[in-house]
């Protein structure tokens, strides 16, 4: 899925607004609070509806909800990386990353390109690195 966030405009439900990890990511990510399922009070734009979310929490709640799709990361800021873990923590979690987000602490993630299943930062963007690698030696 390239364009999540507008998917998301067309398939979000209420329900998955108010639930209470969403409502957290909400917060973190996005510095709002969700008042009700179709009011979020956001610091920057003032009551807003979930069409008006980042791209980046809209994913992380796609992630968390939908599971049709393997989703592009590329809306996902670093302040998005641990609420790709923590929903790996819920649900066997595939994504697309274009590009290296900053993951913390200790984690599992497979690099499908590679096979490496990697544990730490340091591994992580080493396998990306490698996965690269194999990627222009394709071309």
């Amino acid at each position: 899925m390239k364009d999540a966030p507008s998917y998301f405009d067309h398939v979000y439900e209420d329900e998955w607004i108010v639930d209470p990890f969403v409502k957290e990511m909400i917060q973190d990510v996005d510095s709002s609070t969700v008042i009700s399922a179709h009011v979020i009070e956001s610091p920057v734009l003032g009551a807003i509806t979930p069409k008006e979310l980042s791209g980046g929490v809209k994913v992380l709640i796609l992630m968390l909800k939908d599971d049709s799709f393997i989703y592009n990361m590329s809306n996902c800021g670093n302040n998005c990386a641990k609420w790709i873990l923590k929903i790996a923590e819920k649900k066997d979690l595939t994504v697309y990353l274009q590009h290296i987000l900053r993951f913390e602490g200790e984690f599992e993630i497979a690099i499908m390109n590679t096979g490496r299943v990697v544990h730490n930062r340091k591994e992580y963007v080493e396998a990306l690195l490698e996965a690269e690698e194999l990627q222009d030696g394709e071309t």
